[in-house]
């Protein structure tokens, strides 16, 4: 996306990447995607073997995010980069997700977060102006719904960009200090939510009785039948 070599694009991608550096590189196993935009590599610091981006229009896969052409099942890490918000089914983007996704699979996801400067800005201005104003902000409380829904558990995340959508370069370092205030005292007003999702499977596992030919070990139902039928062949 070119908006991200704009001043305001590199502020908000600068402190994304640092996200993404600090948890993928503590994730293990082999095989990680990326959807989204092919030209940012977020998933950079993760150390996987096989690691691939997959891009309606580029990267080493090409396919939508609503039908991953991946089988079930067979990746330990997805990242989701500002791809919920410019997809027609966000809802099914998860979904496919979870379904790639092994048990204890790792998903992390960065999005604008309406509720904040960002959202106001993207709501006053014009939505045909190109970068994230042209998507769809989802609610962070919608998103967390939907990943409970789909068995997902919040491993981690935090909000980032406090400053004011400005692009300029100085006055965005001039309003620095709000990415330290914003977390103390405005923890949900950043411009861009940061999430680590794990998925869990949850099983049930039946044990049964085990049975020998000692009258202690029976199960409780046998040995209340045994003492009854002792009881009536006595005299």
């Amino acid at each position: 996306m070119e908006w991200y070599e704009s001043d305001l694009g590199r502020y908000v991608l600068e402190r994304e990447l640092d996200w993404f550096d600090a948890v993928s590189s503590d994730l293990f196993g082999f095989h990680a995607v990326q959807i989204g935009d092919c030209a940012i590599d977020y998933l950079r610091a993760n150390r996987m073997p096989q690691r691939f981006c997959l891009c309606p229009r580029e990267g080493v896969v090409r396919g939508q995010p609503e039908s991953l052409p991946i089988a079930g099942q067979s990746l330990d890490l997805v990242a989701l980069p500002h791809v919920l918000e410019f997809s027609s089914n966000p809802h099914q983007v998860l979904r496919e997700a979870e379904r790639v996704l092994r048990p204890e699979g790792r998903l992390l996801i960065a999005g604008f977060n309406p509720l904040s400067l960002w959202g106001l800005r993207r709501v006053g201005g014009s939505r045909e102006a190109p970068g994230p104003w042209e998507g769809r902000f989802i609610h962070l409380a919608r998103i967390k719904d939907w990943l409970a829904l789909l068995g997902f558990e919040l491993a981690g995340g935090r909000m980032a960009c406090y400053a004011p959508p400005i692009n300029r370069s100085r006055w965005l370092s001039g309003f620095g200090f709000l990415e330290a205030a914003g977390d103390r005292w405005w923890a949900l007003g950043g411009g861009v939510y940061l999430l680590h999702a794990v998925k869990r499977v949850h099983g049930m596992r039946l044990i049964a009785p085990k049975w020998d030919s000692s009258w202690r070990s029976r199960p409780a139902w046998a040995q209340s039948t045994t003492t009854s039928i002792q009881k009536s062949k006595r005299p």
